[in-house]
């Protein structure tokens, strides 16, 4: 039998029955809908998670006191651990590969200036924090590079706080006090937006030194490093590991690099995806089975017109061809349905909820389609093989 013989004969079966066809492409439809719906918001959230770490780079590596070890949390008992120190911070900065390292000493202060009080978070750092973090001025200049133990009483602001403590007035020279300490305004930073909750334009920055001496802390919080681009963390890591147990005389503080924190956040961030698309995948289940159950049914209704096809000479692989073509073809047809209607509700989620990230990569809608293909084919299999070793006698006596 010719190909155009074959699809016009599957094309009639299928058109022969418009609601049932319809019916049964339409369950593969809204599986392979909620599959690339679901798929689009957890790929969207992926993408959007990843960008929150990888506004700062990738090659930021984190100091912090204390050594973490397998079991959980810090019991909240006391350390014997030495604390980070200025002079570690320094003692890194000769090392190989590395770009800049800034001690960072944080808490929450109330600020005092232009007869206005706010609280808000402080960081003592130093001048290499842009460099690290990729920061950008807004007006001013950021921390002036000076020794830590006379470093100036200089502020940078948030343009959050620049906002609640000056409005649109001009804040570099002004005075500000934070807690019991006076310090003049040089600079305000641009606009960096939120951060796993933490909102970054609602912090001031002053020197390391100046906020141990505010919070009254010998020791730091953590030590940020940020390494030549192109090095593996690794390498870097395992030569600050080196440098920091000849200082402190063992491993009692924690290296985590963004490299391999970015990492296992991307693998769980991909498993929950396939998670939640495997549970829009039940639907194409169903989809599946209403395929093998309509296909049953055309083998029987149809049995006379099989009997005179292998009468007249069609083989049997003709005839299981035939069915499993209208399997195929009703399960593609309802593939290509269900994309449209997958991506045309995940742009109408993000035109109501903007806010709410998605994103369908071409790699998810081929494998949408090849996935619908395949449940058809399979679905189709043994009504096929059933068609197909029908007796031609007892097939043409059917009625």
């Amino acid at each position: 039998m010719l190909f155009a013989d074959s699809l016009h004969l599957a094309t009639r079966a299928i058109t022969a029955q418009r609601l049932r066809s319809f019916l049964t492409l339409l369950g593969i439809a809204v599986g392979i809908a909620a599959v690339i719906l679901l798929t689009s918001i957890g790929e969207g959230i992926h993408r959007f998670v990843l960008g929150e770490f990888t506004q700062f780079g990738t090659n930021v590596i984190a100091i912090t006191p204390g050594k973490t070890r397998t079991g959980g949390a810090p019991s909240g008992l006391p350390s014997s651990a030495r604390p980070l120190s200025l002079d570690d911070a320094r003692a890194l900065e000769r090392l190989p590969n590395i770009v800049a390292v800034t001690p960072n000493v944080r808490g929450n202060a109330e600020l005092s200036a232009n007869g206005r009080t706010r609280r808000t978070l402080v960081s003592g750092v130093n001048a290499n924090l842009p460099t690290i973090y990729k920061s950008t001025l807004q007006s001013g200049r950021f921390l002036p590079d000076e020794d830590e133990g006379s470093a100036r009483a200089f502020v940078v602001l948030g343009p959050k706080v620049k906002e609640e403590l000056f409005g649109s007035a001009n804040a570099l020279g002004q005075r500000l006090r934070i807690g019991g300490l006076q310090f003049r305004v040089i600079g305000v930073l641009a606009p960096k937006g939120q951060f796993l909750g933490i909102d970054l334009d609602d912090t001031v920055f002053i020197p390391a030194a100046r906020a141990q001496e505010l919070f009254n802390r010998e020791g730091l919080d953590e030590i940020n490093i940020a390494a030549a681009e192109g090095v593996p963390s690794a390498h870097v890591a395992a030569a600050i590991r080196e440098r920091m147990i000849a200082r402190h005389g063992r491993e009692d503080f924690t290296i985590v690099s963004q490299e391999e924190m970015l990492k296992t956040l991307s693998n769980i961030l991909g498993v929950l995806t396939m998670a939640v698309g495997a549970l829009g995948g039940i639907s194409l289940l169903v989809g599946g089975v209403g395929i093998v159950t309509i296909m049953t049914i055309a083998v029987t209704e149809r049995t006379s017109e099989i009997g005179l096809l292998v009468a007249l000479g069609a083989r049997r692989r003709t005839v299981l061809a035939l069915f499993l073509g209208e399997a195929v073809a009703l399960s593609a047809l309802g593939g290509l349905f269900g994309l449209m209607l997958g991506i045309g509700l995940a742009q109408l989620i993000h035109l109501a909820v903007p806010s709410l990230p998605v994103h369908t990569p071409l790699s998810f809608v081929l494998l949408a389609e090849a996935v619908a293909v395949a449940i058809g084919l399979a679905a189709g299999v043994l009504p096929a093989r059933r068609a197909a070793g029908l007796d031609p006698v007892e097939a043409l006596r059917a009625e």
